[in-house]
């Protein structure tokens, strides 16, 4: 039961997290509108926040080994509260900007313990359960929530997202403090690490940048498909809904499964069996588009053995990731979740111009991430040795 009010209390935390984004982008048409305002200004709103958290999870990783991880996820939390309420506040955009990539920084706390401290709290196998449990919330999160944003905005406009998320942070602030003797104490020693060793690391390697690119691949997918679904398929947003629900459904189903079926096979094969998965969704994606296909419909299916690789490969890759730290969990997972980010930044951004062509740029875009993925996990060396089971100190 311990354990599982644990997981529960990190779950709020790194839920506050993504509310900070999908809540509040329902109310950039409103922001849009100020006197300072305009579309591509309103939309900084948004990016200076994942700016802030991918500088965030840096500082985070390296703070751990320093503080307490309990005083600084309850900090974190509690920064979330007054940023919050501050944006609340303001009416300047150009203010609001700057509050909203404070807001990121200091809230990337529950994004980098929580793997870790899940780490500790059981073995590997038990690890796996939790961890795939996690990203199924996760996952649900960013569907849910741009619903609920909607909801807000219009009850009581712009305002009301940021005081909701502030009413969150107290709750989650709250239950952390009353909960904090059930979290793992303690930093990790200081000379335990670096990210230059890490980033010298091959066999951390193969699984960050596997792990980072096979989900970058799909988000790249993801980001762009309602403006080619839309534009050049003849379909609807509710045919990239459908897309979604299927495939968050698929990814959640397999992620839930990856803890026993890693029991059965071993992790990793299942990491490669999920990275050949969605290496075979993309050539099949590829294989469409080259026919000339162009219905809509078709996508959740040619996406599924995608979705599905990365439910099965994705609670055992990242635990593989930290344990390739050798007990650098929070600077292990910090570098995996800011690989995720840019990867699929990056590579949304370089599709973007080439979307009139429909189709055929996500295919290929996603093709030659998921060829990235499994040249990493073939090319680079696996996990061997004895691995520290948690941080000194812990």
């Amino acid at each position: 039961m311990a354990r599982l009010l644990v997981c529960i209390l990190l779950v709020m935390g790194t839920l506050l997290g993504i509310a900070g984004v999908d809540l509040v982008l329902p109310a950039l048409p409103d922001m849009a509108l100020w006197p300072d305002g305009g579309v591509a200004k309103a939309q900084l709103v948004i990016a200076a926040y994942i700016g802030g958290t991918a500088a965030g999870l840096l500082l985070f990783g390296s703070l751990g080994t320093r503080v307490d991880r309990r005083w600084l996820l309850l900090f974190s939390i509690l920064s979330q509260l007054v940023l919050s309420l501050a944006c609340a506040a303001v009416e300047n955009l150009d203010v609001l900007i700057g509050l909203r990539l404070l807001q990121g920084l200091l809230g990337g706390a529950p994004a980098v313990f929580a793997p870790g401290m899940i780490r500790r709290l059981f073995d590997e196998k038990g690890a796996m359960r939790a961890l795939g449990a996690l990203g199924s919330i996760e996952a649900l999160a960013p569907a849910l929530a741009p619903l609920a944003g909607a909801g807000l905005v219009v009850l009581g406009g712009w305002r009301l997202p940021f005081l909701v998320t502030g009413g969150l942070a107290v709750l989650v602030a709250l239950c952390l403090f009353a909960g904090r003797g059930l979290l793992p104490a303690g930093p990790a020693p200081r000379t335990l690490g670096s990210y230059p060793r890490l980033l010298g690391d091959p066999v951390f390697l193969r699984y960050a940048l596997s792990q980072s690119l096979l989900l970058g691949g799909l988000l790249v997918v993801v980001f762009s498909a309602p403006a080619v679904i839309t534009r050049s398929m003849g379909g609807e947003m509710a045919d990239f809904i459908l897309m979604q629900m299927i495939g968050v459904t698929l990814f959640i189903l397999c992620a839930n499964l990856a803890g026993p079926l890693a029991g059965r096979i071993g992790a990793e094969r299942l990491i490669l069996i999920g990275t050949l998965s969605a290496l075979v969704s993309a050539l099949l994606l590829l294989a469409y588009a080259l026919a000339g296909g162009n219905n809509p419909h078709l996508l959740p299916l040619l996406l599924a053995p995608m979705n599905i690789g990365l439910g099965l490969r994705g609670p055992p890759g990242f635990l593989r990731a930290m344990m390739a730290g050798r007990g650098d969990d929070d600077r292990a997972s910090a570098l995996v979740i800011l690989a995720i980010t840019l990867f699929a930044a990056a590579s949304t951004a370089l599709v973007a111009p080439f979307l009139g062509a429909g189709l055929i740029t996500l295919a290929v875009g996603a093709l030659v991430m998921q060829l990235a993925a499994t040249a990493s996990l073939l090319a680079l060396p696996p996990l061997s040795g004895p691995v520290p089971a948690a941080a000194a100190g812990d």
